[in-house]
């Protein structure tokens, strides 16, 4: 199945320059998002991880349903005040701007071995935030799996030397 084809780009958003690649249209598709789940469990299905994080927002709908069909632990990473408890947090800069991302302290063991899944990755700074978050509780992120890869903006060279992964690739500048 081509996923590319259910991903709308939409310009100017969120800022003017951005070229904004919306999964949302791809989730209207179920044997599209279906498809997304699938190759991302076959993927971990010979190593699973001990836990997949899922990064704020989009990245909830992927590793929600991948933690869920894996069986799986699901962890959410999420923007600055946005979890109850006791967090850890570290400010990062996107491609339009910064912002600050918490985990709870508590959702990771030392030892573990997680996944993180998001929907794109564009310059790498969101999961370089997490991974330092998860580093900072004592466990190890294999690999950083996203639906899109945007190449030109680097975010895999910001992220080495994690292994990453993605699905689905647009050329953009």
């Amino acid at each position: 199945m081509d996923l590319a084809q259910h991903i709308r780009n939409v310009p100017d958003f969120p800022s003017p320059g951005i070229q904004f690649k919306d999964i949302t249209t791809l989730l209207l598709v179920p044997e599209a998002f279906q498809e997304c789940i699938r190759l991302f469990k076959a993927r971990y299905a010979d190593n699973p991880p001990d836990a997949i994080v899922g990064v704020d927002a989009r990245g909830f709908i992927f590793g929600a349903a991948l933690a869920h069909d894996m069986g799986l632990p699901f962890v959410t990473a999420r923007k600055k005040g946005k979890l109850p408890g006791d967090t850890l947090s570290r400010e990062y800069a996107l491609e339009y701007g910064t912002a600050i991302v918490e985990i709870h302290r508590d959702a990771i063991s030392p030892g573990q071995k997680v996944v993180i899944i998001d929907d794109l990755l564009a310059t790498g700074g969101t999961v370089a935030a997490v991974s330092h978050l998860i580093a900072e509780l004592g466990a190890e992120v294999t690999e950083a799996a996203f639906v899109v890869e945007l190449p030109p903006l680097g975010g895999r060279t910001h992220l080495a030397p994690m292994s990453v992964h993605s699905l689905v690739e647009f050329m953009v500048e």
